[in-house]
């Protein structure tokens, strides 16, 4: 029995994803801010919104999927972007990429990914979109986004929540960061993990050397090692309204703005010509004290439902966390960690297998609500003294 025939839902992949990877890397990819609350408020408010079941439905005609900006999608659900994949499969975003595009959903490539945009564009197939941080510099941010206008990318995610940066202390402790830096601390830790050595760095190593941020302008695109290169692109601390308005115009595709939790910035987004709005709280890493998504959705859903697309970001887990945003009025979900644990246990096919064991429990969820597609979802799926609570 192979790893992934073990695993019957996230929980279990990312169980074998700790196994497997170097304790730096699976907890960059699964630990949040400070100390965590935002990262369990995330799945707290999910667990406590609960749904009542409707049955003596016809549920032979069902279709899990939606017309998700313009174009169809098999779930209401796209890949959020994940700036470790590479990390954590060799070529790991290219998995990812592939294991979407299979299971027919968007996938979305991290300005900070070690996978070149234009191999991604080459070799994934599926309907592409790239994410950005706005740098200081402004005309790389440019170059880059020329770059994935060039190569073919359907869809630009701006993310504006980076602030200052975040304090995810755990980092420091497992003296894992971006660039490397070699300790004997890292060294042990990757030492104790010979199949991700071999196999993922060791691939590297023997192939296109150590990695590099390939999307970063040539004079940032150093190795991931400490002392190479000359450092890493200044964010856009001064970044206003005004930069989104000026991306809209240089921008051709869909543009989506990342990081909304006010209803105010979801309308603003709007006037300045976004097609999508992200409700997210960085998955919990980055303001500890910030509200769970869910508690946001409703007021965004209020202020421009309707208006534009509505994602809702941090937290997916099960299939009935998609069922409970959709019914609150989001048009589709961002996931991030579950399927990097599946790129973490098995490459494409734990991502796959992620995406497969998401969908299967969407599917059944949807059923013991009484619902054969997206569109009849609505608040009546809700208990009411839950949504109670959620709403006030």
């Amino acid at each position: 029995m192979s790893r992934l025939d073990r695993c019957y839902n996230i929980a279990d992949l990312r169980l074998q994803a700790l196994k497997h990877l170097p304790k730096g890397v699976f907890q960059y990819i699964d630990r949040g801010a400070e100390d965590e609350v935002a990262l369990a408020d995330n799945r707290q408010v999910f667990r406590d919104l609960k749904l009542r079941t409707r049955f003596m439905v016809d549920l032979t005609d069902r279709d899990m999927g939606i017309d998700l900006l313009g174009k169809r999608s098999n779930l209401p659900m796209a890949i959020a972007p994940t700036g470790i994949a590479g990390l954590a499969w060799y070529q790991g975003e290219l998995a990812l990429a592939k294991a979407a595009a299979a299971k027919g959903i968007p996938f979305t490539l991290a300005t900070g990914s070690i996978t070149s945009m234009e191999t991604i564009a080459r070799e994934a197939g599926g309907r592409l979109w790239f994410q950005l941080y706005m740098w200081k510099e402004e005309d790389l941010s440019y170059q880059l986004v020329a770059r994935a206008r060039d190569a073919g990318f359907e869809a630009l995610i701006v993310t504006i929540d980076g602030a200052l940066g975040n304090n995810r202390e755990y980092n420091k402790r497992n003296g894992f960061s971006i660039p490397f830096s070699i300790s004997a601390r890292s060294v042990t830790d990757m030492a104790t993990h010979p199949r991700w050595l071999l196999g993922v760095m060791g691939r590297y190593l023997m192939t296109t050397g150590m990695p590099r941020h390939e999307n970063y302008p040539a004079k940032y695109a150093h190795r991931i090692t400490s002392g190479a290169g000359g450092g890493s692109p200044m964010r856009h601390h001064a970044m206003t309204w005004k930069d989104i308005q000026k991306m809209r115009q240089f921008w051709p595709g869909k543009l989506i703005i990342k990081g909304i939790l006010r209803k105010e910035d979801a309308v603003r987004a709007v006037e300045c010509g976004a097609d999508a709005v992200v409700v997210s709280n960085h998955g919990g890493r980055a303001l500890d004290a910030a509200a769970p998504t869910l508690d946001i959705l409703p007021e965004v859903v209020d202020a421009v439902g309707g208006k534009t697309t509505i994602f809702l970001d941090s937290g997916i887990r099960r299939g009935s966390d998609m069922v409970k945003a959709l019914a609150l009025g989001a048009n589709a979900v961002l996931t991030g960690r579950a399927t990097l644990y599946g790129i973490g246990t098995a490459g494409q096919a734990g991502a796959e297998k992620a995406l497969s064991i998401i969908k299967t429990e969407f599917e059944k969820t949807m059923a013991y609500v009484g619902c054969r597609r997206v569109s009849e979802l609505s608040h009546d799926v809700f208990s009411p003294n839950s949504l109670k609570q959620l709403l006030g």
